[in-house]
């Protein structure tokens, strides 16, 4: 369905929380997207690099160009990316049936959208992850118009470079900038396998705070 990279199969089976506690050791900051966002589907963990899109409304947009312009959008969307959009709008939706079907066929992995989505049982039928703020049967007909693709973004404090890594689970989303993913990968590999030693120790009875000193983590 999608090209193989071995940096997304190995997010996707990390977990937030020790990613975010590798970033945070690092000396890393505002990367933990607003939990506001949520996926339709928490048990499926959706890793892989941001295409980014930027929009705007346009309230006097025709009909015919909206459609034109948001059908070419989903033209552009690499397989192996996640849609990444900040649409700058709450009002319609941002994803819908036919759109995350194309995207699916073409081997996207998901989107996350700091805004609204619809056809929710359809998507959810399909499989598709998406994560957004919310739903709306609204459509972007005659209002909205994408303004960019494949430049920085900003969704609640975190900036999105495309390519930049996104991995999210029901605890939440992080992005992890390309330049250090492999670093923070390596980090994260190694404290889910302390952490396992850790909870063997407390499986065995070991005094948690015993644990903690013995191997630098709770």
């Amino acid at each position: 369905m999608h090209p193989s990279d071995p940096l997304t199969e190995r997010l996707e089976r990390c977990y937030t929380g020790v990613i975010h506690d590798t970033m945070r050791a690092m000396g890393l900051r505002d990367f933990t997207l607003p939990p506001e966002l949520r996926p339709l589907m928490p048990e499926k963990t959706l890793a892989g690099p941001a295409f980014t899109i930027q929009g705007r409304v346009d309230r006097n947009a025709d009909p015919h160009e909206t459609l034109l312009a948001w059908t070419g959008l989903l033209s552009k969307a690499p397989a192996g990316s996640i849609w990444t959009s900040q649409p700058n709008d709450r009002v319609v939706a941002h994803m819908g049936e036919l759109s995350a079907e194309t995207l699916r066929n073409k081997g996207v992995r998901g989107c996350v959208v700091d805004g609204l989505v619809r056809d929710t049982n359809f998507i959810l039928a399909l499989g598709f992850q998406t994560w957004s703020r919310g739903f709306t049967p609204r459509d972007i007909v005659g209002y909205w118009l994408p303004a960019a693709t494949e430049v920085p973004i900003r969704i609640g404090e975190v900036e999105i470079a495309p390519g930049d890594y996104l991995v999210g689970d029901r605890d939440g989303m992080i992005r992890v900038p390309a330049a250090h993913v492999e670093q923070v990968l390596e980090r994260s590999e190694q404290a889910m396998n302390t952490e396992s030693k850790v909870r063997k120790a407390i499986l065995e009875g070991v005094d948690p705070q015993q644990a903690y000193l013995r191997f630098g983590k709770f």
